[in-house]
């Protein structure tokens, strides 16, 4: 498939839920090769920077995914953008943003879907970039371990998790990660967290925009929030988005199956930098360029039945 862009620019407004601050974000249709990039407004001085969404720009992994620049610019909370971007099929994107961390909206990535199903996919005439994973690589960190292994066609997402209380426990799920795939069952989970952990997590300046409009707040024997659960695993679909949105980080497309245990941003980073460290692991292969002029919109339908075709 060709490269995409956005059929038009997408302006969104939240706060972060980290920082607790208002933040605006636009997202700028882009040229081929481009990729995605963050530009940083606001910054001292009226200056801008732009912050390119790859795995060499990440600097933290701590309860969120965080990039940066030589400068100190950085942006945090990228990866629920990023997995809206990826699962949605957006290669080329300028994300303006005028604050440090991404809006976290309602702690799910289907608001920037919906912005995207409304802006449009366009097609470009570039072929797209993908890597091809060539043999398995695997990593571990305490209890969590993860491995890339090669796949015909496509790229799917395979985790599981497993947390000490009855209100999540074990739970495992896969997805092949399409438009309609991505839009269906994985961009509405929210993120999650403790009740318990949340006096620890303010005396060090985190989650202080956290509230039940952007979490699933768990208690010691129930879910906080009344309207309950959008699906019944919801926690393991969030994972779910949340290593789309890191593996994204890529650079490029992955033509590989993803298969983790207890997952986080750390366990995720940790896998780009295993697979790109080992040369004989993957190869970087264009796909066939499609000549005929796609229309707006058609292009996320286009993306969706070519993977439904090949995988």
């Amino acid at each position: 498939m060709n490269q995409t862009t956005l059929g038009d620019l997408i302006s969104l407004e939240g706060i972060g839920v980290h920082s607790g601050a208002p933040v605006k974000i636009t997202l700028h249709p882009a040229e081929a090769h481009t990729g995605i990039i963050f530009r940083r407004t606001g910054l001292p001085g009226g200056v801008e920077r732009d912050i390119p969404a790859r795995r060499e720009a990440v600097g933290a992994t701590e309860l969120c995914t965080v990039i940066g620049e030589p400068s100190g610019a950085s942006v945090s909370t990228i990866e629920h953008l990023m997995a809206a971007l990826a699962g949605m099929g957006v290669d080329n994107v300028i994300a303006e943003i005028d604050g440090p961390e991404v809006p976290i909206m309602d702690g799910s990535s289907c608001l920037f879907v919906d912005a995207i199903d409304q802006a449009g996919v366009e097609q470009q005439r570039a072929p797209r970039k993908v890597i091809v994973v060539l043999k398995p690589v695997r990593i571990e960190h305490g209890r969590s371990w993860a491995e890339l292994t090669p796949r015909a066609r496509g790229f799917d997402v395979d985790v599981e998790i497993d947390f000490p209380t009855q209100l999540i426990g074990r739970q495992r799920r896969t997805v092949d990660v399409t438009p309609a795939n991505f839009r269906k069952d994985i961009a509405r989970a929210r993120t999650f967290g403790f009740m318990k952990d949340v006096e620890y997590l303010w005396k060090k300046n985190l989650a202080l925009g956290a509230s039940l409009e952007n979490t699933v707040a768990l208690g010691d024997d129930r879910i906080i929030n009344p309207e309950g659960l959008r699906y019944p695993d919801e926690f393991v679909r969030h994972k779910i988005l949340d290593a789309i949105g890191d593996l994204a980080l890529a650079g490029a497309r992955l033509q590989a199956s993803y298969k983790a245990y207890i997952p986080g941003h750390k366990i995720n980073a940790m896998m780009l930098e295993a697979l790109f460290a080992d040369r004989s692991a993957y190869k970087i292969v264009e796909a066939p360029l499609v000549r005929r002029e796609l229309g707006r919109g058609e292009g996320v339908m286009a993306a969706a039945a070519y993977a439904a075709d090949k995988n």
